[in-house]
């Protein structure tokens, strides 16, 4: 009985569980903390790792991204009025423990999105404002573009080194550091072989092709997307489908998710059925996720006031042409903590994560997947975080 016990212990596994599936990683900005759980397998309950929580590495923690394999974790920390943001490097050790290595800054400033490539290999920062950003007229040209800032990722170390752009230099006949993008952009998404920035301040999308073999950035030709919408919240790729939400009018509606496919050099064009309403009863649609079941995943604040309580998230059905049905289930929108700020899907697809700043929880779904409903988790759904929750990470790797 000692042994099986002990060989239990050695699984990550217990009486009431199926083994640990994966390691979640929740940035908190109340404390600059981190707070890392451990997903059970058979129920998708969250229980804390040893040391948790731990400290982010600089001030406000606002995204984070895994490299390939699952040892090393970057936290991009938005810092404030006073401290730098930084981008801060954690090694990830066994039972999901937290390592603190060493910090890095990106060549813009106020950064609000951090991306990997697919093969691991690369590590992207996305800042609002791009290192030659000129607000003041009286200083010359106003320039209100962002920019990327792109690293090659060390395989052993996971220590990133900066990529200049080997495409455009500037005044002085010197290779810029940095790759720069639209008016204000919020989000950046990667596929193999594209980078695509959604840009608030002129509602587009401002794409890049990624060279696989150096990392390098390039903009295809007239491929900067004008976006039909009023107020675009966020960019999501599924494959050769690219969906956008658009919140709308800050006064009210549903908002919509714009489809659209990918193309040669990274253009997108727009899917024949056009925009598609969000569900009744659900509003400010400003993230998704997708399975690879073909279900699409909607994160609601339902106004634009982030503390609201009757926050939600909408399920739809991918179909074939990348067009949008709702998932036939009467309780679709489905309700989540308050105040959402980000959405996750488990390594095996068995439940769906949301973090909730301002009810300081997670709440976690379980995920059909004949039908793609959402429904509470057998144990309990809503689990208590570092406070302030912003994004969080998944990772599927736990033999360390």
């Amino acid at each position: 009985m000692a042994l099986l016990v002990s060989v239990a212990m050695g699984l990550g596994m217990t009486s009431c569980g199926g083994g640990t599936v994966g390691f979640m990683w929740v940035l908190g900005t109340q404390y600059n903390q981190i707070g890392g759980f451990k997903i059970d397998n058979f129920t998708g309950n969250l229980t804390g790792t040893v040391g948790s929580p731990y400290s982010s590495g600089g001030t406000n923690p606002v995204m984070l991204a895994l490299k390939s394999g699952g040892r090393y974790l970057y936290v991009l920390n938005g810092g404030n009025s006073t401290t730098a943001g930084n981008i801060a490097l954690f090694s990830v050790g066994g039972d999901g423990v937290l390592s603190y290595q060493q910090s890095y800054s990106s060549q813009g400033t106020s950064p609000v999105w951090i991306a990997t490539d697919s093969t691991g290999n690369y590590l992207f920062v996305l800042d609002q404002k791009a290192p030659d950003y000129n607000a003041d007229a009286t200083k010359g040209t106003i320039d209100l573009n962002g920019s990327i800032t792109a690293f090659s990722l060390d395989p052993n170390t996971g220590r990133p080194s900066l990529i200049t752009n080997a495409q455009v230099k500037d005044a002085n006949g010197t290779q810029l550091t940095y790759f720069e993008v639209g008016n204000h952009p919020t989000q950046m998404r990667a596929s193999s072989s594209c980078i695509y920035t959604l840009d608030s301040g002129d509602q587009t999308i401002f794409p890049y092709a990624l060279s696989s073999s150096n990392g390098q950035l390039t903009q295809p030709t007239n491929s900067t997307l004008a976006l039909p919408t009023t107020n675009a919240t966020s960019v999501n790729v599924n494959g050769s489908y690219i969906y956008v939400t658009d919140a709308g009018s800050t006064t009210g509606g549903t908002g919509t998710i714009l489809p659209y496919t990918a193309g040669s050099n990274c253009s997108l064009s727009t899917v024949n059925t056009g925009s598609v309403p969000n569900l009744s009863g659900a509003s400010y649609p400003f993230q998704t996720i997708s399975t690879t079941d073909n279900f699409l995943y909607v994160l609601n604040h339902s106004t634009q006031n982030t503390n609201f309580t009757n926050s939600s998230v909408s399920a739809f059905n991918i179909i074939s042409n990348g067009s949008l049905t709702p998932v036939g289930d009467n309780l679709n929108p489905y309700s989540v903590g308050s105040g959402p700020v980000c959405m996750a899907i488990d390594p095996t697809a068995q439940y769906l994560y949301t973090s909730d700043s301002a009810s300081n929880t997670v709440t976690g779904k379980r995920i059909s997947h004949k039908t793609g409903a959402l429904s509470a988790l057998d144990r309990g759904s809503t689990f208590p975080t570092v406070g302030s929750p912003t994004c969080f990470v998944i990772s599927s790797f736990t033999g360390y």
